[in-house]
């Protein structure tokens, strides 16, 4: 099968190359997809970029979508034929997605929806599944409550302001300019706070009657860290998706005295039936219209680098897939 590859850590252009591999076999509970869009994430451009390989190579990439094409033993809920989605291809394994085939278990597979093309499928798992834990992973339910939505343009921002409104929460959202705060609207975020040219901790009082918000879903908790205390309601929780750098001193002490909880997870380690009834609701989200995707940008699976270096720049208003369509 082909597929794209690299053999050690580096920029896009200098260590992506293409590869012939053998065509993957299924074993027990596990299914061989031919893949029809990988999807390209941030993460999956980092580890391109930084992380040391544990083996020979890497087939980049966690999610995807495509055509289940054979089952192993034990694979009672799918079968050849059946559009899915799937996430976490290549987490701790070497085949990820950028490839025409990949084998997975079965538990980290979930039927397409027919109306959703394989493209958009591509790109739900780390960005859905992450949102949907932020938003219903809390001490707490949602409903009648006020969130705060750090960078709601993004791939992970959009899904959990269309699934914090779902839950019955009303939603800001902070951008750093006109154009993305358009995509915060798109998504349905009831107010927009351009985080460049607004006092932040003004601006939430304003809204929340002086209370603050409930909950904040933060993309960077580095540069964030500072402000919980003054956009947090007394007792809030800030759940953290990610940080630009996770050994920056905290203001500890004022999180104290505030009363203020940090929540932390990765995606990727989702217990098995949690991660089961993510899929679950992603896919009754997206049945229902209350998950919706922006058209992502296409790339062949040759342009690979470039699709990279797309992620990398924060290029359109979008996600990035490589489309393996015939």
């Amino acid at each position: 099968m082909k597929a794209m590859r690299y053999t050690r850590p580096g920029p896009a252009r200098e260590v992506l190359e293409p590869c012939k591999l053998p065509l993957p076999e299924p074993g027990p509970g596990e299914l061989r997809i031919r893949v029809r869009a990988s999807g390209v994430n941030p993460s999956d451009v980092k580890s391109r970029a930084r992380r040391a390989l544990p083996g020979g190579f890497i087939v980049p990439h966690s999610d995807g979508a495509g055509v289940v094409d054979a089952t192993g033993p034990g694979v009672p809920g799918l079968r050849a034929g059946q559009r899915v989605w799937f996430c976490n291809a290549q987490w701790q394994r070497e085949l990820g997605s950028a490839a025409e085939f990949v084998v997975l278990p079965e538990a980290l597979v979930h039927p397409l929806p027919e109306a959703v093309d394989f493209e958009v499928g591509a790109c739900l798992g780390i960005p859905a599944l992450t949102a949907w834990e932020a938003v219903h992973g809390g001490p707490t339910p949602l409903a009648g409550h006020t969130v705060l939505v750090q960078g709601g343009a993004g791939a992970v921002g959009q899904a959990a302001i269309q699934l914090a409104r779902a839950a019955g929460a009303r939603v800001l959202s902070t951008v750093s300019s006109p154009a993305k705060a358009e995509l915060a609207r798109w998504a349905g975020a009831d107010a927009v706070l351009d985080y460049r040219h607004e006092d932040l901790a003004e601006r939430v009082r304003a809204l929340t009657a002086g209370r603050g918000v409930d909950r904040i879903i933060e993309i960077n908790l580095a540069a964030n860290a500072p402000q919980y205390p003054a956009l947090l309601a007394r007792g809030g929780e800030v759940c953290v998706v990610g940080s630009d750098d996770w050994q920056r001193p905290l203001p500890l002490a004022d999180y104290l005295v505030h009363g203020l909880s940090l929540r932390f997870f990765i995606v990727y380690e989702l217990e098995a039936a949690r991660r089961r009834r993510a899929m679950g609701e992603i896919h009754a989200a997206l049945e229902s219209g209350a998950l919706r995707h922006l058209p992502p940008q296409r790339f062949r699976l040759d342009q690979i680098a470039t699709a990279h270096e797309a992620v990398e720049q924060g290029l359109g208003s979008g996600q990035v897939v490589l489309s393996l369509a015939d």
